[in-house]
């Protein structure tokens, strides 16, 4: 194993001072870097433990947050800072904006070799920063077949990969055809990867608070999708030692 350093970075988004979690890999190169978008939830140490993973294979990674350092755990107020925030892309894309460029002012990141993973909200931010014209080299997804506005899509530079579980009703089988009709009118090289009998935010270990109805971490699937995502990084953003 390498070795990995983690430190806490802050910065200002959406009117409120962010806590992400940058993890660096071993050396002093620049290196390949990920930004890694978490769950409506926010930053939690499941995302934290993706970016050390992620650090460990080669790449610079940066978790970054939704809700000013606050893991907002109850459902209804969840839900209540994230409907807003999922209809309106210019907002996502501010947050999204704010911690890549974090993650390009680090010394350790090539600037030019970057890609976005994220989970449910984070992953939208990520579908939205590829919306946007950003230069990333791959966009992998769960849980966030989000659809963006009327064009946009064909601004996206980069391989897109999404992953969904077949029994989510938060994403059901109308969202995933608007998605994949979205992605292909738009000539994007995508790829979307049902998980039989998986519930939203199947990736999720279970938490010890309550959760909105439809949701169920299926655990064999959550390795999956993380081989998956990690794949397509292998793919698109190789690390070079």
């Amino acid at each position: 194993m390498t070795t990995v350093t983690t430190r806490t970075v802050e910065y200002p988004a959406d009117g409120l001072t962010m806590i992400g979690h940058l993890a660096l890999p071993a050396g002093v190169d620049r290196r390949p870097a990920v930004l890694i978008g978490p769950e409506g939830m926010g930053l939690s140490d499941v995302e934290r433990r993706r970016a050390d993973a992620l650090a460990e294979l080669g790449y610079v990674a940066l978790a970054f947050d939704l809700h000013g350092g606050r893991y907002v755990g109850d459902p209804e107020e969840m839900l209540a800072r994230c409907m807003p925030l999922l209809a309106d892309p210019d907002r996502m894309r501010d947050i999204g904006h704010a911690a890549l460029d974090v993650l390009r002012a680090e010394p350790r990141t090539d600037p030019d070799r970057i890609a976005a993973i994220g989970y449910g909200t984070g992953g939208a931010i990520a579908l939205e920063l590829g919306r946007d014209s950003v230069n990333l080299q791959a966009i992998g997804t769960v849980n966030a077949l989000t659809t963006g506005r009327p064009g946009e899509a064909a601004r996206i530079r980069c391989p897109v990969w999404a992953g969904v579980g077949s029994e989510d009703p938060i994403m059901p089988a109308e969202q995933r055809d608007a998605f994949a009709a979205e992605m292909q009118a738009a000539g994007v090289d995508w790829r979307l990867m049902v998980y039989g009998g998986a519930l939203h935010a199947f990736h999720h270990p279970p938490v010890d608070h309550a959760a909105p109805p439809g949701v169920g971490y299926h655990p064999q699937h959550a390795q999956r999708a993380w081989r998956d995502i990690v794949d397509l990084l292998a793919d698109c953003l190789p690390v070079v030692e």
